[in-house]
């Protein structure tokens, strides 16, 4: 890249919130078109915030943004839009009952002909490789037609420099090789591209170069060719990280969790499980494979007694061989009867813990039972959130921090951690690792599987298939609230499991 100008040079950019808390710090970093660039980073090392400053969401402290040798300031996504650079964040931000067309034209000045829109966004698709039906309503479509509309809808606006916010993180293997191919179409036509991704197999099959930050300052940058994963990740974190998952072999598993001819509908009558059964065994990691939305949620909720089932049962096998229903039982009953079952939900601030409240407070909404009065016991909380913060480097001011000042990785760990620490007989994992950094994962596998190895059964739902295949003892694929199929974790291929999470494969059996 030595002999081409930038199309973006970030230099000395400075963002401090609360006055104290620095994001990034004199980050220099250079983008060329042609070129995708990787930007890896920690969580809390300041990467989103970087490329929000370019994207017009956040205003830098200090520091310059030149653009084709251009100094130029940005003070809102429209300016953003207005210099060719756009962002695709993880949280779409589409209107439901709209067509795909209306929301890639949403908020265009001057007067708008939607035939005219329609035919220049299938030039646009045909140019690129995309797959979108114009007509299409939003709430008919996939997640990955979803996030095909929001790129689209930048390049509509005239974008030549895309940032994509992880891209790939609920799509399958077939869905990212579709991506992947559309995004080096893009790079050829002279697109600058970035990806923040935490997915090093990611970055080594699709990126030209990579950047790396850590703690908001920028460490370096190289071809990804001249590099590979162990020397990114320990670039990332400071040190030396082991990049291979443990998987120790079940030990005498028995069954736990016995689900027989589940069913359950949404609130407006949508079947979003059909008929599932499957048994999870004490000591062994079940993984859940499945495209987002296809039941893995209504899965653990009903069985933590949270969600209505239309007919079927879940059986609780104790130790000693005796069984008990859970259907029919509330959470509290479920808990009371002694059977332990922590459950890391998808929204972590919605539903898994009280973004006003402190660490401690967050502890004590698992452990209030402790205390004898109505003044619970605080003591045992605190000691709790002291526990977590330094097991799994929870990066805070202090247990007396409130919640929702923390970075979402942050905040995840928190949430992993007091599930963990609440010692269940079968633990209910939903994208425990969802927005961590690979220190971080790595952290939370091996929680995962000293719970295994203390005999719990462990539920897991993930949405990275190497990591399913590398940590799992078997994998329930589901697909459209059916059960595809039941395959071995040790010897998988990851492509068949993606293809039955898509009907295309046959059933396995394990």
């Amino acid at each position: 890249m030595e002999n081409k100008t930038p199309a973006v040079k970030m230099r000395n950019i400075t963002k401090v919130f609360a006055g104290k808390v620095v994001a990034n710090d004199k980050v220099w970093l250079d983008i060329y078109r042609g070129e995708i660039l990787a930007l890896l980073g920690e969580n809390g090392s300041g990467k989103t915030t970087l490329m929000n400053m370019l994207s017009g969401i956040y205003f830098p402290d200090e520091g310059t943004i030149t653009i084709d040798g251009k100094d130029v300031v940005i003070r809102s996504p429209k300016d953003a839009f207005a210099l060719g650079i756009g962002m695709i964040h993880q949280h779409f931000k589409l209107v439901d009952v709209l067509t795909a067309a209306e929301n890639i034209v949403l908020g265009l000045e001057g007067k708008l002909d939607l035939k005219t829109a329609e035919r220049e966004i299938r030039e646009i698709c045909d140019k690129y490789g995309f797959e979108v039906d114009p007509n299409q309503k939003i709430y008919d479509m996939s997640v990955s037609q979803k996030q095909t509309v929001e790129i689209v809808k930048v390049l509509y606006r005239g974008a030549d420099i895309l940032i994509l916010d992880e891209p790939t993180a609920v799509l399958t293997p077939q869905e990212t090789d579709k991506l992947f191919a559309v995004l080096r179409n893009m790079r050829e036509s002279g697109k600058a591209i970035v990806i923040i991704t935490h997915k090093m197999h990611e970055v080594e099959a699709l990126s030209d170069r990579v950047a790396i930050l850590r703690h908001g300052q920028f460490v370096g940058d190289m071809l990804t060719k001249n590099t590979n994963a162990q020397e990114m990740t320990n670039m990332m974190v400071g040190h030396a990280v082991t990049l291979n998952i443990d998987r120790p072999e079940p030990v005498d598993p028995k069954p736990r969790i016995i689900v027989e001819g589940l069913t359950v509908r949404s609130e407006d009558g949508i079947v979003k499980l059909d008929d599932v059964s499957f048994t999870a065994n004490a000591g062994e990691i079940l993984g859940i494979a499945g495209i987002s939305g296809c039941g893995q949620k209504e899965l653990l909720e009903a069985i933590a007694g949270l969600q209505p089932v239309e007919h079927g049962s879940i059986r609780y096998i104790e130790d000693n061989g005796e069984e008990e229903e859970l259907l029919g039982k509330d959470p509290l009953a479920i808990s009371n009867m002694g059977v332990s079952l922590s459950f890391v939900p998808e929204d972590r601030l919605g539903m898994g813990l009280v973004g006003n409240m402190d660490l401690a407070d967050n502890m004590m909404l698992r452990s209030f039972r402790r205390g004898h009065s109505l003044f619970a016991d605080r003591r045992f909380p605190r000691d709790l959130a002291q526990t977590v913060v330094e097991e799994l480097d929870v990066s805070t001011p202090g247990i007396s921090t409130p919640v929702r000042r923390l970075s979402g990785g942050n905040v995840q760990k928190v949430l992993v951690g007091r599930e963990i620490a609440s010692a269940p007989t079968v633990l209910l994992t939903a994208y425990a690792v969802r927005g961590l950094d690979i220190n971080s994962s790595y952290t939370i596998y091996d929680l995962i599987n000293r719970q295994k190895q203390a005999g719990v059964a462990v539920i897991y739902v993930g949405e990275d298939l190497d990591v399913l295949l590398e940590l799992a003892d078997r994998i329930l694929v589901l697909c459209g609230g059916k059960v595809s199929g039941i395959v071995p974790g040790r010897g998988a291929s990851k492509r068949d499991v993606g293809m039955m999470m898509t009907r295309l494969g046959g059933n396995g059996n394990a």
